[in-house]
């Protein structure tokens, strides 16, 4: 890769960069040049700053993708093997495994020839796996888009036809007298969070959660009719995303996306509310939605790869 190819990855791009290690500068080098940059509206300064080609050493990217190119399929690679999996040169793949080596998070195989990942590599990972539960993990998160992106944020479970709130971010919606702190419950068909986790369970189970309460209108915009509802979540399972207008509370809009375990079934759900003097239905949706599901898919991989040992803190599912 040439230094001019080098600048033109950004630190979205530097994610796909390093999760994906495999031909870096071949097939995947396309991919991540087409990676589409986040929106300008909303953005704040310091992912700005983080986006700054010059504020990115691709050397410290080079070595972490050395790093994913090993795994439980090939636990232990030659450096022609490391080039190829990571698209390296030869030489550059051979300075950075004896970096790495040095540092302690690779050892050399008695064969000579191959190398391997030390236990040193589960200090990378130790320190946010051990830090909290899901709700611990989601709230600075949630915290970063208020009230930059939504008036406020929520993490919230789903438990017989309830959305349980297990952490929420909020700033300026009191004046709504709406009250949704950690704790609180809600029928999950009224709201985007709710329909966000139900469109991705089976028929029958989304049939029990909303047989399991009392559906009632909360405005005249709330769902309440078994066959509309289901159809809703058809909607929201195709688009990838719920949306509410004020279906639960008056002048309130909602995006909401699900948060996916290994097996693609929801673990949980995230939302961004808004006043809706704030922005026009359609403005919310293009700002919010892309957020919503960015954290979503940011909550479920930390869950996929911390095997279990990032949970829901004790709430039920």
């Amino acid at each position: 890769m040439t230094p001019k190819a080098a600048g033109r990855y950004h630190c979205k791009q530097l994610r796909t960069f390093v999760r994906n290690p495999i031909n870096l500068e071949g097939g995947d080098r396309e991919e991540v040049l087409q990676t589409k940059p986040p929106d300008a509206v909303g953005t704040a300064p310091r992912e700005q700053a983080s986006e700054n080609p010059k504020n990115v050493v691709q050397s410290v990217a080079k070595a972490f993708a050395v790093l994913r190119a090993f795994g439980q399929d090939v636990p232990e690679l030659t450096v022609a093997e490391v080039a190829a999996r990571t698209g390296l040169d030869r030489g550059t793949a051979f300075r950075l495994i004896h970096t790495l080596l040095g540092l302690g998070y690779l050892r050399g195989v008695p064969d000579g020839r191959r190398f391997r990942l030390t236990l040193k590599c589960l200090e990378l990972g130790h320190a946010v796996l051990s830090a909290d539960d899901l709700p611990g993990h989601a709230t600075p998160l949630l915290r970063e888009l208020v009230p930059r992106i939504a008036d406020a944020a929520s993490l919230g479970v789903l438990e017989r036809g309830e959305v349980i709130y297990l952490a929420r971010v909020e700033a300026g919606l009191e004046r709504h007298g709406v009250v949704r702190r950690a704790g609180t419950r809600i029928g999950a068909y009224a709201t985007a969070l709710g329909q966000a986790i139900l469109a991705w369970l089976p028929r029958d189970e989304q049939v029990f959660h909303l047989d399991s309460v009392q559906r009632v209108k909360l405005s005249e915009r709330t769902l309440i009719d078994l066959d509309t509802l289901l159809q809703r979540l058809d909607e929201v399972r195709a688009r990838g995303y719920a949306v509410s207008d004020g279906e639960n509370a008056y002048g309130l809009r909602t995006v909401a996306a699900p948060v996916l375990d290994a097996r693609g079934l929801p673990l949980a759900g995230v939302s961004l509310t808004v006043g809706g003097g704030r922005f026009t239905t359609a403005e919310f949706v293009a700002l919010a939605a892309p957020h919503a599901q960015r954290l979503a898919a940011e909550l479920g991989e930390g869950v996929r790869l911390s095997l279990g040992a990032i949970g829901l803190g004790g709430a039920a599912r």
